[in-house]
């Protein structure tokens, strides 16, 4: 769901030259470090929603049905292919054949079987688990597998490739946190808490050939000067959507090149909908009102940035411009405050993780909102806090966040989710567009929910995040665009 950075003094850079994986990079045209904002919480995607996770197993050690590329398109992956039944609603998948876990057992339908009813199952914390109770999953033989979905989803072959959807190995599957046991090219090697994230490539991988990278080193670091003083020393040779205040000095650099990737992300400014005043609608407008998104860019992200009105990003199928709904304008905001009621100054928390487009994010908006009587109190958390506190036991008022799920409005027919939003009328129009087949009807549905989130005030929608990712110039296999978060490892190589 997240992205990540903050900018904070040069001790943190004097701590990157020191560490001891310092300078592994220069001579080692085998082995590869990546940097990364944020160090996931475990290493089970289906367990947690930190897109961290993935960003370190996913295609590296756990893999999916389906694989999702770089440009958007899916291809096959564990299944060799699939056919689709003409209700839309059934899908045969054929299993690659040979394929092993890396504790030996063999993949077949019997673990497509076992790791979809898992992540559906009661007991399930997939952020997924919706998806997945929907799905029936069949054993036809060894390598057959029939997924009978209750709902019309095109976006299942998609959604099947995600990082919630890993075919996980029965016997293992509860000591994937700290122990990941898959079917890619890569396995663990070591966790340093709070440092480092060691994979080595797994020699009885089906296609050992795959792989050029031996060993890859994920190194974490949340400071944005850190990131880009390891960069500059050579103790990172990739950071994957690094600060955006470190980009200017490497744009000229010709020892590094500069990638600008789009994304599926939102950042939003969360409103959590059950708490008083915010659970009345003109509060919520007067505060997307009260926002000027292009000022939130530039200080949040360094113009990194395209503004949104809704849940939902240009280039997405069905997207509509709705952020003329909800315009800066301070003086109808303070018309909303006092229609609504509400006695100012109106104190509120905002409860911000580590990422600087959170924190740089934040003090633009408490700015803002002074100005119609909001007065907000900044309460700065670390990731874990936030997933726990915020996301988990929603204690907040207001967060800003990246959701960078590519599919995720069905977030907002989720009666328990964190930002608390219920609507029936939504809920109606969500349930009509996972019913719908024809894709014109579908994208203008779409459309329409798009405009009754963004009429509700569901929450601040800020802005589509283009996510900047600097490295050596001669790494060779990084993605171009980001429809999901991964480091896709197999794909690298040294040129």
């Amino acid at each position: 769901m997240l992205n990540r950075r903050t900018l904070l003094a040069t001790a943190g850079a004097t701590v990157a030259l020191a560490s001891p994986i310092a300078g592994m990079a220069q001579g080692r045209k085998d082995a590869i470090v990546i940097g990364m904002a944020l160090e996931p919480p475990g290493l089970d995607p289906t367990a947690g929603a930190a897109a961290a996770i993935a960003e370190v197993v996913q295609y590296n050690i756990l893999e999916t049905l389906t694989k999702i590329n770089a440009d958007g398109s899916v291809t096959p992956l564990l299944a060799e292919s699939w056919e689709v039944s003409p209700d839309l609603k059934t899908y045969t998948f054929k299993l690659r054949r040979g394929v092993k876990y890396q504790n030996g057992e063999p993949f077949n339908a019997a673990a497509v079987k076992f790791a979809f009813d898992r992540a559906g199952s009661e007991k399930s914390t997939n952020k997924d688990k919706r998806t997945f109770a929907n799905l029936a999953t069949q054993v036809v033989d060894d390598y057959t597998v029939v997924v009978i979905n209750k709902e019309i989803d095109p976006d299942l072959p998609f959604v099947l490739g995600q990082a919630t959807a890993v075919i996980v190995e029965p016997k293992s599957a509860d000591g994937n946190a700290t122990k990941p046991v898959g079917t890619g090219p890569y396995k663990l090697d070591s966790w340093a808490k709070g440092s480092s994230i060691t994979l080595s490539k797994w020699e009885g991988f089906r296609s050992p050939a795959t792989a050029k990278i031996n060993k890859v080193t994920f190194r974490f670091i949340s400071d944005t000067a850190a990131q880009a003083a390891a960069l500059m020393a050579g103790d990172v040779d990739v950071f994957t959507r690094i600060g955006t205040r470190a980009v200017p000095q490497f744009k000229m650099n010709s020892q590094f090149q500069v990638i600008l990737a789009g994304s599926r992300a939102k950042t939003i400014l969360s409103i959590n909908n059950r708490k008083k005043p915010l659970d009345d609608v003109r509060v919520r407008r007067a505060i997307l009102a009260a926002i000027d998104r292009k000022a939130v860019i530039e200080g949040a992200a360094d113009g990194f940035g395209v503004p949104i009105g809704s849940h939902y990003v240009p280039g997405a199928a069905g997207y509509v411009d709705t952020t003329g709904l909800n315009p800066f304008d301070i003086e109808k905001a303070k018309k909303l405050m006092a229609e609504a009621g509400v006695k100012t100054p109106l104190e509120l928390t905002m409860t911000l993780p580590p990422p600087p487009y959170a924190r740089q994010g934040g003090e633009v908006i408490v700015a803002q909102l002074a100005k119609i009587g909001i007065t907000v109190k900044v309460q700065n958390v670390e990731w874990a806090q936030w997933l726990s506190g915020t996301y988990g036991n929603k204690d907040y008022d207001l967060s800003i966040v990246s959701h960078v799920e590519p599919f995720d409005l069905g977030n907002y027919a989720k009666p328990d989710y964190y930002w608390g939003y219920q609507s029936k009328a939504f809920n109606a129009l969500f349930d009509k567009i996972k019913a719908t087949a024809n894709a014109a009807e579908r994208n203008k549905l779409l459309g329409e929910a798009q405009k009754m989130l963004a009429a509700d005030a569901a929450n601040g929608f800020l802005y589509q995040p283009q996510f900047p990712t600097i490295a050596k110039k001669n790494v060779k296999g990084l993605w171009k665009e980001n429809p999901i978060f991964v480091n896709d490892l197999s794909a690298l190589s040294w040129g």
